[in-house]
């Protein structure tokens, strides 16, 4: 492909495919450049580095996140609203995950989501400083809960790549994690029953019962502040 042909939107989407697929390692101009049938130096010509390519793909993804209106959802669900839509991105691109160990992740994007963010705490009646303090914990909450979607990407990547040999260390690791659980009484009786499997596999119904947590947690705090009753 030319390099007039090229466009800097269209590198950055194709940049977004090979990420999903192959993750923040992945990611090399080379490999962009075949997926575009096109050298590798013709890319540097529109993204500079592949720092500012991960960059530009990080702001093009948080494109796909909504903004609720709190007043027309009330504060409370227009967050549980935004914290869920902002975990299904984070499970849908979990190099997202990676990237925001590696690098200062900020862009147009970004900026758009946070503010809106911050608007629906202080529509509730928060402060500025309760407002940065609430979007902070519930940011972290849901990366810290979609690291591990991100860590099953990566694995899973590790094993296409090494086949059988992959495989068996995760079964050799998952064998050793519950022999040594097992010497736990707490971990034993949840391993020990019919309800084990449901117990290792409810990662939704985990986030959800944070989220709600955390949320009962912020909303108590304005109550306090505003001297307002408890409901109910």
């Amino acid at each position: 492909m030319p390099r007039d042909t090229l466009t800097r939107d269209r590198i950055v989407r194709t940049a977004v495919e090979l990420l999903d697929a192959e993750g923040l390692e992945g990611l090399n101009m080379r490999a962009l450049g075949k997926r575009l049938d096109s050298a590798a130096t013709a890319m540097y010509w529109h993204v500079k580095s592949k720092d500012n390519l991960v960059l530009l793909a990080t702001d093009q993804v948080w494109g796909e996140l909504a903004l609720p209106d709190p007043a027309a959802a009330g504060w409370r669900a227009a967050v549980a609203a935004m914290a869920a839509d902002l975990y299904g991105m984070f499970t849908r691109h979990p190099w997202l995950v990676q990237a925001f160990a590696a690098h200062i992740v900020y862009g147009e994007g970004k900026a758009r989501h946070d503010d809106h963010h911050l608007a629906v705490y202080e529509a509730a009646g928060f402060t500025e400083a309760q407002a940065d303090q609430a979007a902070a914990a519930v940011f972290t909450y849901v990366l810290g809960n979609a690291a591990g979607a991100a860590a099953a990407a990566s694995h899973g990547r590790r094993l296409a790549r090494e086949g059988g040999k992959a495989d068996e260390q995760l079964h050799e690791a998952m064998a050793k994690a519950q022999e040594i659980a097992m010497g736990y009484p707490r971990l034993r009786a949840r391993l020990d029953t019919p309800a084990a499997a449901d117990y290792a596999a409810g990662p939704g119904d985990a986030f959800e019962f944070g989220l709600q947590a955390l949320l009962d947690g912020l909303e108590r705090r304005v109550r306090e502040r505003d001297g307002a009753p408890e409901p109910g």
